[in-house]
């Protein structure tokens, strides 16, 4: 479940392993059914449109809300806790049992487990962003403090706030379709922790793995789309070739309350600046209105592609989305609206191959110009930053996440 972008990272892994040789079921949204097609997996469908959902929690006030936790956990509760009932009316238990082995994505292994427990399969927890224990650092989405213990105690908070909202629904379905007892009142997550192997999607070079992740956690890069066949329309070309690299500015998935009041003030901050620049529509709707001549809008462009194009890339930080502008070679900037894009905007910073993050409720014409020109007048932030993605690209996410995936595939634990 999620943006476009999260689950896209599971169509590419389960692409891989077909090429490997193994049969792929995608379990999502009916959103998506276009992405199992595109990548030739067998597809189960499941009701919600993601779209709504995301425009749903950021009408709570979720997304734009940053990082006020009860905001945050009433908008999830609102959308996707919402489904947990639909979803559970409509699996056919007998399809999903019918498999060697379930990847679940993190967080929560909304039904995975359950159904790993019935059939006596594998269950492997797969994330694209970090969210296994530890006491390094806080859960996504809650602050860091500097109090004894405190970044324990956000694992376990966030596990009961998830709980409480899919965890009825959970156990009703276990019982009354699986004939399983239901959970304690916990959940199922301390076990979990102990027993189920994690994929991580990401760059070790990234987020360095902390010393207490045992050898059941695997950290092993990014899984990115590939679109090598694709051509860039006409006018996009005109457009790059007729000045300087633009800068990029998109907010992918994250909708926006007021679209032409942020339009406008980007557009002031590159007429500021003196850059042209490209607009990425997305589901915030940017650049709904007639552009001057120097910003070019696009609704669709691989990110692979186009962000090597670019003098600076700004994005909302999603986990896939940042993948692509550290692999670019180019310095980029997150404007961040929730959860875990704070995150990846302070890993820009610390890598040195980007400014800090600029919230999205503290965005402002002044706080775009500054952080264009700094980065732009920064030769060391794109000296470091081409660095980096050439360390990068030598990881083999996918071909690495295979490996595990085969090595670990027959195993029973429960």
């Amino acid at each position: 479940m999620g943006s476009r972008g999260d689950v896209t990272a599971y169509a590419v892994l389960g692409s891989a392993l077909q090429r490997a040789g193994h049969t792929v079921r995608l379990a999502t949204m009916a959103s998506f059914a276009s992405l199992a097609e595109q990548y030739h997996l067998d597809f189960f469908q499941l009701p919600g449109d993601a779209e709504a959902l995301v425009r749903t929690a950021g009408t709570q006030g979720g997304l734009a809300g940053g990082m006020n936790l009860l905001r945050l956990w009433k908008a999830i509760r609102k959308s996707y806790g919402s489904l947990a009932q639909a979803w559970a009316e409509s699996f056919s238990v007998s399809a999903l049992l019918e498999t060697d082995l379930y990847i679940n994505q993190l967080p929560g292994g909304l039904f995975g487990w359950d159904l790993a427990e019935k059939s006596r399969r594998q269950m492997l927890a797969a994330t694209v962003i970090p969210l296994a224990f530890t006491r390094t650092m806080p859960v996504m989405g809650f602050p860091a403090l500097p109090l004894p213990g405190y970044n324990a105690l956000t694992y376990r908070l966030a596990e009961q706030m998830v709980w409480s909202f899919f965890g009825p629904v959970v156990n009703r379905w276990r019982q009354h379709k699986l004939g399983l007892p239901p959970h304690p009142p916990g959940g199922y997550f301390a076990a979990m922790r102990r027993r189920t192997p994690v994929l991580n999607g990401f760059s070790p070079l990234v987020v360095p793995p902390p010393p207490d992740w045992g050898a059941h956690i695997h950290t092993l890069g990014y899984w990115l789309p590939e679109q090598a066949d694709w051509q860039p329309p006409d006018e996009l070309l005109r457009f790059l070739e007729a000045g300087p690299a633009p800068v990029f500015i998109g907010f992918g998935s994250m909708p926006l309350a007021e679209p032409r009041q942020t339009t406008a003030l980007i557009l002031e901050a590159l007429r500021r600046t003196g850059q042209r620049g490209i607009l990425h529509s997305g589901w915030a709707g940017l650049a709904q209105d007639a552009l001057p001549e120097t910003v070019f809008k696009v609704d669709y462009v691989p990110y692979d592609w186009l962000f090597a194009h670019m003098r600076m890339i700004i994005h909302h930080g999603g986990s896939g989305t940042t993948a692509f502008g550290l692999l670019s070679g180019v310095p980029s900037m997150v404007v961040s609206f929730a959860y875990d894009q704070p995150f990846w905007g302070q890993r820009i910073a610390a890598l040195g191959v980007g400014p800090k993050p600029i919230p999205i409720d503290h965005l402002t014409v002044e706080a775009l110009v500054t952080a264009i020109d700094r980065t732009l007048q920064d030769s060391a932030m794109h000296s470091q930053a081409a660095r980096t993605a050439a360390l990068l690209r030598q990881e083999d996410g996918l071909g690495s996440a295979v490996r595990v995936i085969e090595g670990l595939r027959y195993r029973i634990e429960f």
